[in-house]
């Protein structure tokens, strides 16, 4: 089966509640998005949790801490949809996208799951006329539930709606109880490479092995004595001593 593009996982706030907080964001608090680029009319965010709690951008930042800004601490039911998910948050954002806004197909690359960034959507104020395109399929995400979206596959969006669309993002570092829940709603991952490196397949890995074991290098004989390990359990075939 192909891996899980998105989801719509077993978890719904309060809309209301979760309108209310939306109220509590100021004209002010919004930025626009630093990628101009990427997108066609208007596309803002309103940092939530940010490298250091800055509130005026959403720039990442290598080896940046990210705690949670002050506008948070206005929204309380924001913070309690956040603690929901039992993990640490990275980024944590609000994202509007104007009427007849688009968002160009792009993919972020590392976005998966399985890449150890779990990327969730509740959508706070939306319409069926608001839409993403995920690898070709058009698709809604639904006002106050909890979606994932892969963001390693192609993807953009486009607001026919004549209001903004507007979503509470969560970035989430995958652990444990994300992958359960993710299995829970039905999510199928990615299957891992075989030989550790999707570079590397049946096809090739003789020839890699090969190469290790001639660099004649002790850390490439013993990666070339896993691999042709693998390759046996593969194929069945008497692993090389």
């Amino acid at each position: 089966m192909e891996p899980t593009r998105y989801l719509k996982l077993p978890i719904a706030f309060d809309l209301a509640r979760l309108q209310e907080d939306l109220r509590r964001i100021a004209p002010a608090d919004w930025i626009g998005h630093f990628n101009t680029s990427a997108y066609e009319k208007g596309w803002g965010c309103v940092p939530l949790r940010s490298v250091d709690g800055r509130t005026d951008h959403i720039m990442p930042v290598n080896g940046g801490r990210f705690e949670d800004t002050p506008i948070l601490a206005r929204c309380p039911y924001f913070r309690q949809a956040i603690d929901h998910f039992q993990c640490e948050k990275t980024s944590v954002r609000l994202m509007g996208l104007e009427a007849a806004a688009v968002i160009h197909e792009h993919r972020d690359e590392g976005g998966a799951l399985e890449d150890g960034l779990t990327r969730l959507h509740i959508p706070l104020q939306t319409s069926p006329l608001a839409t993403f395109r995920i690898d070709g399929e058009e698709v809604h995400f639904s006002a106050g539930h909890a979606w994932y979206l892969n963001a390693a596959c192609l993807h953009g969006a486009e607001n026919r709606s004549p209001q903004a669309r507007i979503h509470l993002m969560i970035d989430c570092v995958t652990n444990p109880w994300l992958t359960q829940l993710f299995h829970a709603a039905g999510g199928v991952l990615r299957e891992s490479p075989p030989y550790g490196d999707a570079n590397i397949d049946d096809g090739n890995v003789l020839q890699v092995i090969a190469g290790l074991r001639a660099s004649g290098h002790a850390a490439g004989v013993q990666l070339a004595t896993r691999l042709q390990e693998t390759h046996a359990r593969r194929t069945g075939t008497a692993a090389r001593p």
